[in-house]
């Protein structure tokens, strides 16, 4: 290992070389800027890289001569370079990477890394960048380091002998940081339903921007987190700082938290300093599916440019322009599928461009490419609420995703799809969005270990309102629809469904039982008599009597009735059904005889908003 000086150059680099520089806060800037002082020495030379934080003179046209840039990921300084076609971008999954490099198919010559000084036995560790570094510098003829005492010293399979690194520099400088977002309503709101898909002990992934900062933000109630993620962010030492990540119960690495690469505030490389309980690892071991696959309720939250009415997800570009890049999304989205108790999250704001777009679109931009296939996808998560797709139909899914749509823009995404066929014709989209109700509520009932929810009814709930009705007795049908129906038709349920909740209610409660949702209740009013009064109904499955859910969706109905300025609640009762009679009672209904001589009609006065 010799100290590099301005001479050394031509002892390492000739012509038509490829040169690989260290990614994100691991970026070799002092390195690389000497490198340019003598760059005209050379030419046709190739940076390869995946992506760096600060600035990236490298691209100036000046050096389009010497040097041209091939990165695997398209970030802020490389995006308008590629785009105008003076950069060069390789599509590739991030867990495949280092193969492309050892095997040769893109053979590195020279490595310009950082690394910490050598420790007592002469080995640095490559700190807060393992990623395909490591595969990088093992597969280049020469390693030149750039050697920094303020370089964190992490963990893991990131250690390289000081006899393996040709020449060196030495500085002493903080690492870049990263500044945390700025969380707005609509992305806060992104994290609260992503939340609600993570329980206790699941083992997540997550990336660095708004939204994955937002969901980290609403786990602090969360118990026995873990962590195995390709990016170690400020948002994950919060949930440190919490108590929330123990690691205990993620069934590979317990105890330990896995990723290959980490930049953020000082504070996050202070703590992965010499931490033993943090591991760096190559992505083609931390993106592997396979090793993601054995980390128990493995979580992956990653985002989208566009998702369409099928479930196609678009994340590298916007329309025929490049954005970002394939990355480690696939990786994990395939690795959380195949987990145990494993959920795959794309999460996204519902518009762009100042809410002119739709990212929810019945068609793909015209040159966007398709990074997760339809099958791959789960959850579709926006600020409107979660779509499920994991063994939904299209027709399924349609609905599923118009749904989280922003509003102004689900009827025409509901008319495309029926002029292509995907929905039938009477199937008709009205307003879900309650806004006395608010968000989704969690339910927490005493002596229950799981959550239940409460939200409106949606359009995309027609196969679960079929299933709810036919798992009812013939006890519960003959008291709440009067008679014992034996069918509840396709058109039928869809009317249902399609409740307009501008004018009528339609509450539910459902429990998720993995991929599916399952709905437990429901209760209703119907508007009469011009909106001065409304008539309630409300059904509870058998196996959920007792629990209060009857109590709940009552008490919801009055509050939303009262603040529209419904002056009278009713409801019908069956004499014979005492428990229904109690419920109605418990609010202050007051009966009286009913047209139907079997029946009590519970009457309530409300009170002015």
């Amino acid at each position: 290992m010799e100290e590099l000086s301005a001479s050394s150059w031509k002892k390492f680099i000739n012509n038509g070389y490829r040169i690989f520089i260290g990614t994100g806060a691991s970026c070799p800037h002092r390195l690389i800027e000497l490198f340019l002082e003598s760059v005209g020495q050379f030419n046709d030379l190739e940076f390869v890289y995946l992506l760096t934080l600060g600035k990236t003179p490298w691209i100036d046209p000046q050096y389009e001569q010497n040097l041209r840039v091939n990165t695997f990921f398209v970030d802020q300084g490389s995006r308008e370079a590629v785009r105008s076609g003076n950069a060069d971008y390789t599509p590739c999954f991030l867990s495949e990477i280092p193969a492309l490099l050892r095997d040769n198919i893109l053979p590195v010559d020279i490595s310009f890394i950082q690394v910490t000084p050598p420790d007592a036995q002469g080995y640095c560790s490559l700190g807060a960048s393992v990623d395909i570094v490591m595969a990088a510098a093992k597969s280049a003829k020469y390693i030149i380091a750039q050697i920094n005492d303020q370089m964190p010293r992490t963990f893991g399979q990131c250690y390289l002998h000081q006899d393996e690194i040709s020449a060196f520099i030495r500085v002493s400088e903080p690492l870049p940081e990263v500044a945390p977002s700025e969380l707005c309503e609509a992305t806060l709101q992104i994290g609260k339903y992503v939340s609600l898909l993570i329980e206790d002990g699941c083992t997540l992934q997550v990336g660095i921007g708004k939204i994955p900062d937002a969901v980290l933000y609403q786990l602090t109630g969360h118990n026995d987190l873990g962590v195995h993620t390709e990016m170690f962010s400020d948002g994950l030492l919060q949930l440190y700082n919490h108590g929330n990540i123990t690691n205990r119960l993620k069934g590979l690495h317990e105890g330990k938290t896995i990723t290959s690469f980490c930049y953020g505030s000082r504070e996050l490389y202070a703590f992965i300093d010499n931490n033993p309980h943090i591991e760096f690892h190559g992505t083609e071991y931390v993106n592997n599916p396979a090793v993601i696959a054995r980390n128990n309720k493995m979580i992956s939250i990653t985002s989208a440019t566009q998702v369409d009415l099928t479930g196609q997800i678009v994340s590298d570009s916007v329309g025929g322009q490049f954005y970002s890049g394939i990355g480690g999304q696939v990786d994990f989205i395939r690795g959380a599928g195949m987990s145990r108790g494993g959920r795959p999250i794309i999460a996204l704001p519902s518009t762009a461009k100042n809410g002119t777009f739709s990212r929810i679109v019945s068609e793909i931009n015209s040159g966007a490419g398709v990074v997760a296939t339809r099958g791959d996808v789960h959850y579709v998560v926006t600020e409107y609420g979660i779509a499920t797709l994991r063994g939904r139909s299209i027709r399924e899914r349609v609905m599923e995703l118009i749904q989280i749509a922003h509003p102004k823009f689900r009827e025409q995404l509901l008319e495309d799809m029926q002029r292509s066929g995907k929905v039938p014709a009477y199937q008709r989209h009205t307003p879900a969005t309650v806004k006395e109700l608010g968000t989704t509520e969690v339910l927490k009932l005493e002596g229950q270990e799981r959550d239940y929810f409460l939200r409106p009814l949606h359009p995309s709930d027609q196969l679960r309102l079929q299933s709810f009705f036919y798992s009812h007795d013939k006890v519960t049908l003959f008291q709440r629809y009067r008679n014992e129906p034996k069918k509840m038709g396709t058109v039928q349920a869809y009317r249902l469904v399609n409740t307009d909740l501008r004018k009528d209610m339609a509450l539910c409660i459902v429990e998720r039982q993995g991929p599916r949702e399952v709905i437990l209740a429901v209760g209703r009013y119907y508007i009469l008599e011009q909106g001065i009064s409304a008539e309630a109904a409300f059904v509870v499955h058998e196996s959920m009597r007792g629990k209060g859910f009857a109590s709940l969706l009552l008490a919801k109905l009055i509050d939303i009735a009262r603040r529209r300025g419904v002056k009278i609640l009713t409801g019908n009762v069956r004499k014979d059904n005492p428990a229904m009679r109690r419920v109605f009672e418990k609010f202050g209904f007051i009966s009286e005889p009913a047209e139907d001589p079997v029946e009590l009609e519970f009457k309530l006065q409300l009170e002015e908003p």
